[in-house]
């Protein structure tokens, strides 16, 4: 089996995530290539002793990017319910997260927390360098797992999947984020969108703002896939009829 590292390193980090991505792309999950790249980015740049903290793991995909990336010193949270009462099939995620980890070796650099997030929250008391939210994507979800921004550090990363995808996680995007004065966007791939907990500019708030025509294209491919026109999702640049763009 290939070597998975135990830490980034600059000069063959892109080799290290590639031999990685081989890995753990058979994984359930949804997340794409350049997706786990920004992932992988942002957990390296985690300094020493922080801490980054994952909202919904679901079959490790990308917990076991951020593990591999971050460096010996940081601390991973997982938070999961794995409640098949919340979602079905979600018990049987449990199984193939511990697996998982296990086959690229990565399980003992994960803490897991079988719980939902805002029953964390209440009683969370550390500083977080980067906070990942993949959790449920109805509003009300997204604005709890929202609620650990008051643990993150100034200058900490956040990134939310699903953005500009999905309805719930965008209608609270446009809400909550971009009127907020703690996040400043700088990016995404994909549905993956990245923030800086930081003021945010006037270009920031512009740059989100240009996202909602392509989360306009994002729900013409859901409602073509789901009346079987995928001719018209095609045309829109969405070839795999399997899944909605994400």
């Amino acid at each position: 089996m290939p070597n998975v590292p135990s830490a980034p390193d600059p000069a063959s980090g892109a080799a290290a995530l590639e031999e990685l991505w081989r890995l753990v792309e058979p994984f359930g999950g949804w997340l794409t290539r350049d997706q786990a790249g920004r992932l992988w980015e942002a957990a390296a740049a985690v300094p020493n002793g922080g801490r980054i903290v994952e909202i919904g793991s679901h079959q490790a995909k990308s917990t076991a990017i951020l593990a591999a990336a971050m460096s010996s010193g940081v601390g991973l949270t997982a938070i999961d319910p794995f409640d098949p009462a919340f979602e079905a099939g979600h018990d049987q995620a449990r199984t193939a997260f511990e697996n998982n980890l296990r086959t690229v070796r990565l399980r003992d650099r994960v803490d897991l927390v079988m719980a939902l997030s805002q029953d964390v929250l209440h009683g969370w008391d550390q500083p977080i360098d980067l906070l990942y939210i993949d959790g449920a994507h109805d509003p009300t979800s997204v604005r709890r797992d929202l609620g650990w921004l008051d643990h993150v550090r100034p200058g900490g990363q956040v990134l939310v999947h699903d953005s500009f995808s999905s309805v719930g996680v965008t209608v609270v995007l446009y809400g909550r984020v971009l009127p907020d004065r703690r996040l400043r966007y700088t990016g995404r791939s994909g549905s993956l969108a990245a923030f800086r907990c930081a003021s945010p500019t006037a270009a920031s708030r512009l740059a989100m703002l240009a996202q909602l025509p392509w989360f306009i294209r994002n729900v013409v491919v859901k409602v073509a896939r789901r009346l079987h026109l995928m001719p018209v999702a095609r045309l829109l640049g969405h070839t795999d009829p399997r899944y909605d763009p994400f």
